[in-house]
């Protein structure tokens, strides 16, 4: 069931947003549409408003709009030859044919701002709880070192630069806006002692650098199909007891020592369901958004979330942000894609997609909203690619007559979007084949 739903709500609702874009700025443009369709193949129920069939297809794979007197080379053209009739899409300027590729793409990126602005207004920003939380050291990295960490476990920070009873939060803003070697101020308390501890920030410096592992449980929340984390049987709600026979009390510690494992098989000690559970895993290498190579097994800690409700105009500026970090990161990877610096193994496909959106539903709304923002995020940059069959591709052929100032002929365009349609045919179906090898016993 939370498969069904998930799929309706994630991909259905992403889908059929896209599409609503072209039809908006196709009524706009006066262009009859004679089909709205979620999903391809026969249609299975609907109704007819005015011009329009709105109707659910066989296959929930993607949708189109059919608009009348399309080109005849266009996949979802139907039948019916352009007939010079003024409300069809063939009698409209390239410009608005164009404007109308584009409306899809661009509602596709407008969604993600709009639904967040809604959530950091109506409900609030969604944040780790712990950052709320007054900073007190509990346990120091073994990168903290004396000489670059002054605090002790067991101190309780009252004042830092000045403000008093810094949270997590306000403590890493500082951190982050102090430059390296600045120096910074902190009032501390341990064991009924107050002191004070002035220090110079060293290059890099963060808030785990000098006040320690936040206080967040070693518990998993998430185990990525198919990670080394899933192959060695780890499962989400799993406690992290020891690695390597050190003891784990902090989720901290057990990043650390995944980190510096250098790929050496790691020994676990894990806590599940009352029970004791011995394992190993085998980190493998990766990279954070920066760039920087590091090893990783796949898992995301268990950490309760907090809100923080915004203003209009607060919520509207972190919403903007948020997307267009979102956007930036879709560009990176697809450019990555393309040049070889990332797998295509890690595309994932309908199958994947599916499994996502459920699992999303058996987390909770926020979940299902985080999922919904990323995917039309990527249907948005995807489908703005100049690839044949795509909203890209017809707007790089409009682009192509505009400046030849005539049309291309049908069998060129013909054969543009068949190229096109096998292109995505391939890419689609070794998307698929990776969801299903993921899901078999060798690589779980």
């Amino acid at each position: 069931m939370n498969l069904l739903l998930g799929v309706a709500l994630v991909l259905g609702l992403m889908i059929m947003i896209h599409e609503w874009g072209h039809f908006i700025m196709a009524r706009l443009f006066k262009v009859r549409v004679d089909v709205f369709s979620i999903g391809f193949g026969p249609r299975l129920f609907g109704w007819k408003s005015g011009d329009t069939d709105w109707r659910v297809s066989a296959l929930p794979f993607g949708g189109y709009v059919r608009m009348a007197g399309q080109d005849m080379s266009d996949v979802d053209a139907g039948d019916k030859p352009p007939t010079g009739s003024s409300d069809e899409l063939m009698s409209k300027p390239r410009w608005q044919r164009a404007l109308i590729s584009f409306a899809g793409p661009a509602v596709n990126l407008i969604f993600p701002v709009l639904a967040m602005a809604i959530l950091f207004i109506a409900v609030g920003v969604p944040h780790s709880a712990y950052l709320d939380k007054p900073v007190q050291v509990v346990a120091l990295s073994s990168k903290s070192a004396p000489q670059t960490s002054p605090f002790h476990p067991g101190d309780k920070i009252l004042s830092l630069n000045n403000v008093k009873n810094p949270t997590w939060e306000q403590a890493a803003k500082i951190f982050r806006e102090e430059t390296p070697g600045g120096h910074v101020s902190a009032e501390v308390e341990n064991a009924g002692e107050r002191h004070t501890v002035q220090t110079a920030l060293p290059d890099a410096a963060t808030a785990d650098r000098l006040l320690g592992y936040p206080p967040l449980l070693p518990v998993l929340d998430e185990v990525a199909q198919g990670s080394p984390a899933d192959r060695a049987g780890l499962k989400e709600g799993d406690a992290i007891q020891s690695a390597n026979g050190e003891k784990i009390q902090y989720w901290g510690q057990f990043v650390e020592r995944v980190r510096g494992s250098e790929g050496k098989p790691v020994q676990l000690d894990l806590l599940r369901n009352g029970q004791t559970v011995h394992t190993q895993v085998t980190p493998a290498q990766g990279a954070t958004e920066s760039g920087e190579k590091i090893y990783q097994v796949g898992v995301a800690v268990r950490d309760q979330t907090s809100y923080r409700r915004e203003g209009l105009g607060e919520g509207l500026h972190d919403a903007v942000g948020l997307t267009g970090e979102r956007i930036s990161e879709t560009v990176s990877v697809v450019a990555k894609l393309f040049t070889g610096r990332v797998s295509v193994k890690q595309l994932q496909g309908v199958v994947g997609i599916s499994r996502a959106a459920g699992e999303a539903v058996r987390k909770g709304a926020l979940a299902v909203l985080s999922l919904m923002v990323l995917i039309s995020v990527n249907l948005g940059i995807l489908n703005l690619l100049p690839i044949p069959i795509l909203d890209g591709g017809n707007i790089l052929l409009l682009a192509i007559e505009g400046a030849m100032r005539r049309d291309l002929s049908m069998a060129f365009k013909e054969r543009f979007v068949q190229v096109g349609f096998v292109f995505l045919l391939a890419i689609m179906a070794y998307a698929v084949y990776n969801d299903v090898m993921r899901m078999l016993p060798i690589h779980s």
